[in-house]
């Protein structure tokens, strides 16, 4: 039996989850209007996304904690990025001001689960487990609790 709060794939991860449906939302935005037009900036939008969802998976399969909090650290960096370029889509008028403001907020929450994973995993790391980072669930369930 499996016990609860355990995370045993990325999949599991909420950080991971959230990045996917913000990637998703970030794909959907650039396939029509001018922006699907600027090659540049859609494809730069669409990496630094990808990049979130993709950092938290690597970073959990390696199975070491102080890798796993790097690559959320870098994670954390892909937001920030994603969100800098949510301005310039907003400046050039890709976005409209409802949508920026809810692309702009779901950027936020990833960056805000993903901060607080690496708070939890940089805690775990000092407690001397080194090893699966998804071996044992810390109390912030909204963390890394699996969605139903």
């Amino acid at each position: 039996m499996e016990e609860k709060g355990k995370v045993r794939r990325f999949e599991d991860l909420v950080a991971w989850q959230k990045a996917r449906g913000l990637t998703r939302s970030v794909y959907e935005l650039t396939n029509s209007g001018a922006f699907a037009k600027d090659f540049s900036l859609r494809d730069q939008v669409r990496r630094a996304a990808v990049s979130i969802m993709s950092n938290l998976a690597e970073g959990f399969e390696r199975g070491g904690r102080s890798e796993f909090h790097q690559f959320l650290s870098i994670a954390k960096g892909s937001c920030a990025e994603l969100r800098s370029q949510i301005y310039v889509a907003l400046d050039a008028r890709y976005l409209d001001h409802p949508t920026y403001l809810a692309l702009l907020a779901q950027a936020e929450e990833v960056a805000r689960i993903i901060g607080g994973l690496r708070s939890a995993v940089h805690k775990q790391k000092g407690n001397g487990k080194s090893r699966r980072p998804g071996l044992r669930a810390v109390p912030q369930s909204s963390v890394l609790s699996p969605q139903s």
